[in-house]
């Protein structure tokens, strides 16, 4: 049995979720480079250094539900049984443990708003491009220590790791357009759709028919 979180823990988690509600609320309405960070501290009632404390930047503010994602990836990446499993394959199903933990109130519509800002903000774009740099290396690093990968450099480690990641930002960007409420189940499907579809791609030819799910 998981153990409750202390008084101070959920604090510290709804102070972080105030942050991220209103960085999003305010650069959706308003535009990122409109928003000083006086007025997002402001707006969360937190000042700057409870920000500081919780935030290194506006872009992480506004990236965080999305990069809390990948860290929960790449924890259950780090949790997987060792072996020479395929590495699409395994960055699949640690792509989705990590999405199964992202459990709290609102974390589906917030991921979705992060998605939509991303692509009408350059900064949170470029932001957004250094931190998938980081999180692939860091990805390749846990599976050379523990994955038995033995040459992160290889033609087709580079190359299974661009798949995996188009993979997702094709899927993500899929369920961020659609309407109704946002729902974390559908990015489930959306994910396994897309890697499903991974193998028809790489002999797709012209004239094919057309597949939507």
């Amino acid at each position: 049995m998981t153990a409750r979180p202390s008084l101070r823990e959920r604090r510290k988690r709804r102070t972080r979720e105030a942050l991220i509600d209103s960085a999003l609320d305010l650069f959706g309405r308003r535009g990122f480079d409109h928003v000083t960070l006086d007025e997002l501290c402001e707006a969360a009632e937190v000042s700057k250094r409870t920000f500081f404390r919780t935030f290194t930047s506006k872009e992480h503010a506004a990236m965080a539900t999305y990069q809390d994602m990948w860290a929960a990836a790449l924890e259950a990446l780090e949790a997987a049984p060792p072996g020479r499993r395929p590495l699409v394959d395994l960055m699949r199903d640690s792509l989705l443990a990590g999405l199964d933990k992202m459990d709290s109130d609102g974390w589906a519509e917030r991921l979705r708003r992060t998605v939509h800002l991303s692509v009408a903000t350059p900064a949170i774009e470029a932001h957004c491009l250094y931190f998938c740099h980081r999180t692939t290396e860091a990805a390749l690093s846990i599976m050379r220590d523990r994955h038995e990968l033995a040459a992160p450099k290889d033609f087709r480690v580079l190359l299974a790791m661009d798949i995996v990641v188009a993979a997702h930002q094709r899927s993500i960007a899929r369920w961020a357009a659609r309407t109704g409420e946002a729902d974390r189940a559908l990015l489930a499907a959306d994910t396994l759709a897309a890697f499903g579809a991974i193998p028809d791609s790489l002999t797709v030819t012209g004239g094919a028919p057309a597949q939507e799910h």
